[in-house]
């Protein structure tokens, strides 16, 4: 082929490479499948990329302020993003609510969790897994849950901490724990018995994502918060178990 016609070929391809960008995206545990799909809704939709890491809130909190090449966090709180726009640590009005988290009692087990949690109050149980509270808000929320049920001091001492609301899942999951405290985006349809927690049992889970201060230029993080604000992005995470604004 003449080396013009290569010349031209590579010139007009070049525009769609150069607005190909990647975006790193610290996601909390209890979104991991929403934010797998959205990343390649993401790159169906744009052709950026997103490169996506799991954990709980806090430690990906921990993990940003000791350098983490973070781009974006979706934090399973409104806390942690809101301090990172306070520290100057994210990019000034790019926080946003992205989704209302569901507090779900889950067993692996048919039938052993009824759909009011009477369970909790019979104690029929030796370990109830829960996130930890200090670092997953899922777990703050469990705990807020059993201290309205006047429950906390009678089930303090069958409580397993996993370090994230995965590792919580896989507690029940795998049977080390009868049940537990999980996010309802985890449960899988039709599989064991669960009680969604109301509302009114803890503070509301709001889930908030911030683009970081590094990523304020970043094509590829500006594609992916619009795609979060995005009528086919928030259908898409309703129909994974949440709720949005």
């Amino acid at each position: 082929m003449p080396s013009r016609w290569l010349a031209l070929i590579a010139a007009l391809a070049w525009p769609w490479y150069a607005s190909a960008d990647q975006v790193r995206v610290a996601v909390a545990a209890n979104f991991s499948a929403p934010a797998k799909a959205l990343a390649t809704l993401l790159e169906q939709s744009t052709e950026h990329t997103a490169l996506l890491s799991f954990g709980a809130t806090g430690m990906l909190y921990a993990q940003i302020k000791h350098g983490a090449p973070f781009d974006v966090l979706l934090a399973a709180d409104a806390e942690r993003p809101a301090r990172l726009e306070a520290e100057g640590e994210a990019a000034p009005g790019t926080r946003l609510t992205y989704a209302i988290g569901q507090l779900a009692l889950w067993s692996a087990r048919p039938g052993l969790v009824d759909d009011q949690g009477e369970v909790l109050k019979g104690g029929g149980f030796d370990k109830l897994a829960i996130a930890n509270p200090k670092t997953a808000p899922y777990g703050a929320a469990a705990m807020q849950t059993l201290e309205r049920l006047g429950l906390r001091a009678a089930l303090q001492p069958k409580l397993v901490t996993g370090e994230s609301i995965g590792q919580t899942y896989h507690f029940i999951a795998t049977g080390n724990a009868e049940l537990g405290f999980i996010a309802l985006s985890q449960v899988e349809p039709g599989r064991g018995s669960l009680w969604v927690v109301p509302e009114h049992l803890h503070a509301p889970i709001r889930q908030d994502a911030v683009t970081l201060k590094r990523a304020r230029d970043n094509p590829a993080a500006k594609a992916w918060m619009a795609l979060l604000r995005s009528p086919r992005g928030q259908d898409l995470i309703r129909s994974h178990g949440f709720m949005t604004k």
